[in-house]
């Protein structure tokens, strides 16, 4: 007796294993959670194994899910590449998105990933930068969609939400304890200032120990151990840590994450890509 899988309960599970949980994966794909647990639970009971490791807070994937993950992934893009190539698409070319590099993660890999399927002929050319530069390429029309961390939105800019500044350092580290406080920031980061007014209210001294233009640069630096560092909560990357400091830091103020859309390039396609963005920022 042949057994056969099913795509829509593949590209559940896959999105379920991207998106680290059930709701942002319902998200993505339209669906109600519920189909999507109902989904997944299908997929399981088809295998005989158990894919998905329920046990902790955060939904995570058993040995058997990550090694079927794999096998998920190339069955979906074979049947991606079929309907692309073997049928007609009425939209074909490149959209240009930029991003500020610390917001890329989680969200926007997703956001992509899906686009590509409904639009399999447009090409995405991600630039990855900081908001001053974006806003910058975006008034010379250079970009067609941007998205932004600043205060408030200027006009054209509409917010997607609102995240905390939140303190990061090296695992089990003890830079956020030395006075003054060494900091790690890149030359044109937009949160620079707000942190360093910060600490001055709270009479905290501090000195810049690393200035960069390399985001690689600042996070090597801070996940040594040789300082610290500030972004938007979710978004440290994972050999960073938030730091338990107890009240020794200063609270930091609230970043928005604003999307500008282009008002000359704002086709059905770009109009698409932004509308994938903003569902992906209010399921945050």
């Amino acid at each position: 007796m042949s057994r056969n899988l099913d795509m829509t309960s593949l590209r559940s599970f896959v999105a379920v294993a991207d998106a680290g949980g059930v709701t942002r994966a319902a998200g993505f794909l339209n669906l109600t959670q519920s189909a999507v647990s109902m989904q997944l639970k299908r997929l399981e009971d088809l295998l005989g194994l158990e894919l998905m490791d329920r046990s902790a807070r955060r939904i995570g994937l058993t040995a058997a899910g990550e090694q079927f993950l794999g096998y998920a992934r190339r069955m979906l893009h074979l049947n991606d590449e079929v309907f692309a190539r073997l049928t007609a698409q009425e939209y074909e070319g490149e959209i240009s998105l930029g991003v500020p590099h610390d917001i890329v993660y989680p969200a926007i890999p997703q956001v992509l990933q899906r686009f590509s399927v409904e639009y399999p002929r447009m090409k995405v050319q991600l630039s990855s930068s900081y908001t001053r530069r974006l806003k910058e390429q975006f008034a010379r029309g250079e970009i067609d969609i941007i998205l932004t961390t600043e205060d408030e939105p200027d006009i054209g800019g509409k917010t997607l939400l609102s995240m905390p500044l939140i303190w990061v350092g090296a695992p089990d580290g003890h830079a956020w304890k030395m006075r003054p406080l060494r900091l790690a920031f890149e030359n044109n980061c937009i949160f620079r200032s707000t942190v360093q007014s910060a600490l001055d209210r709270a009479d905290i001294p501090w000195e810049m120990a690393v200035e960069s233009n390399s985001t690689r640069t600042i996070e090597a630096s801070v996940s040594a151990d040789l300082a610290v560092h500030t972004v938007l909560e979710g978004c440290q990357p994972p050999y960073l840590e938030r730091i338990q400091h107890g009240g020794a830091l200063p609270d930091l103020p609230s970043k928005q994450i604003n999307i500008y859309v282009s008002d000359v390039n704002g086709g059905v396609v770009v109009q698409a890509l932004a509308d994938l963005i903003r569902q992906a920022y209010c399921m945050s």
